[in-house]
């Protein structure tokens, strides 16, 4: 049951295809044939694939390689990474037009709060369907949007209508659309718990509520009181309009497998230096090193070294990247390296409330104007 608390009228925008989108608006050679950003070279990894490309089963974070057998006619288009900041700058001063809660979570998607909002609309989701119409008019690129009482519940809902859509979850209709979605819809289920779920019964909303608080704990670890909460409609997350970084990295993936260690310092130097860089600009520092390693067989390593100060300098960062890169006999070739700064000097004011606060209920106004 829901009650207590005020409610909040929170729309999250998810921009359709973006990269891909935006190479398609620039060259309109494009339009309308499958494309994929990213991926073209022999080693290559896939950033986005249109909608053209996605009919086939082309999908982000799959490799070049197997996206061709898919769809042998499917077009490389290199990452423009420059141009795709600038069209999302130009989006988010949209979004401003309407609120200053705005929670950029990537290039091409936010959160926004507009309980109360600047142009004084009761309606999220007619200003979501404002906001849509000016991406679309002004810059010429599709918007899809959900529109809830919570974050989670809106960001769930975005994908509904995709693309060039939305879908609003009203507060009296949030219980049964949560109990009628399916497990692998739940954001936050990624493919290996859902999995795990389907081995315990848990297929749907429902049936995960149907499980004790004490049962999630002990089944799923951290995530349990997660999974409890917001299958109830239970998420008092805010949206932060300066989101705290937790973390920083860099990773370079090699055109062929490196099996020295003597050549993989060369690749260390650059990643190193690409993190500093990204430190400085950002103004922050961290005293966690993590050093990534991927080998030719794609298992992942990870090794990690906690400093008593913050660092951001090149020098100390690839000191103690070399240090773990020493610390164990490598187990194969590697495909690739990365180094993460995290435990970074944020202000730990601005972070998420503490989890009691999660297990507060929300008040539902079943007139609430939406």
């Amino acid at each position: 049951m829901i009650d207590d608390l005020p409610i909040r009228k929170i729309i999250h925008i998810d921009m359709d295809a973006f990269y891909a989108s935006v190479e398609q608006m620039d060259n309109p050679e494009l339009k309308g044939k499958p494309i994929a950003v990213g991926g073209g070279s022999k080693r290559g990894v896939i950033s986005a694939a249109s909608y053209e490309a996605r009919k086939y089963g082309v999908k982000s974070a799959m490799s070049g390689r197997l996206a061709e057998k898919l769809c042998p006619h499917l077009i490389f288009v290199r990452h423009r990474f420059d141009r795709y900041k600038e069209i999302s700058n130009r989006v988010r001063n949209i979004f401003f037009n309407y609120t200053d809660l705005v929670e950029p979570l990537s290039l091409d998607e936010a959160y926004l709060d507009v309980t109360e909002n600047k142009i004084g609309f009761p309606s999220a989701t007619l200003i979501a369907q404002k906001i849509r119409q000016r991406i679309f008019e002004e810059i010429g690129l599709t918007a899809s949007a959900g529109i809830s009482i919570n974050k989670f519940i809106a960001k769930v809902a975005s994908d509904y209508n995709k693309p060039n859509g939305q879908k609003t979850v009203n507060p009296e209709d949030v219980i049964q659309f949560l109990e009628d979605l399916d497990i692998r819809k739940f954001y936050g289920v990624g493919k290996v718990t859902a999995e795990k779920m389907y081995q315990k019964g848990i297929f749907t909303g429902k049936d995960l509520k149907s499980k004790t608080l004490e049962y999630l704990n002990e089944n799923f670890g951290k995530s349990g009181s997660y999974y409890y909460y917001v299958v109830r409609g239970i998420h008092n997350s805010e949206v932060k309009p300066n989101r705290i970084r937790k973390s920083l990295a860099a990773e370079r993936t090699f055109s062929e497998n490196l099996s020295s260690e003597i050549f993989m310092l060369e690749k260390l130097e650059q990643i190193a230096e690409e993190v500093s860089r990204r430190l400085d600009k950002s103004n922050v520092a961290g005293k966690t090193l993590t050093l990534k390693i991927k080998y030719s067989d794609f298992t992942l390593q990870t090794r990690s070294k906690t400093l008593p100060y913050y660092i951001s300098d090149k020098a100390i960062i690839l000191e103690t990247a070399k240090d773990l890169l020493y610390q164990d006999k490598l187990n194969n070739s590697v495909r690739l390296l990365g180094i993460s700064l995290s435990n970074l000097n944020t202000d730990k004011s601005a972070l998420t409330k503490a989890s009691a606060d999660e297990k507060k209920s929300v008040s539902v106004q079943l007139k609430f104007d939406f």
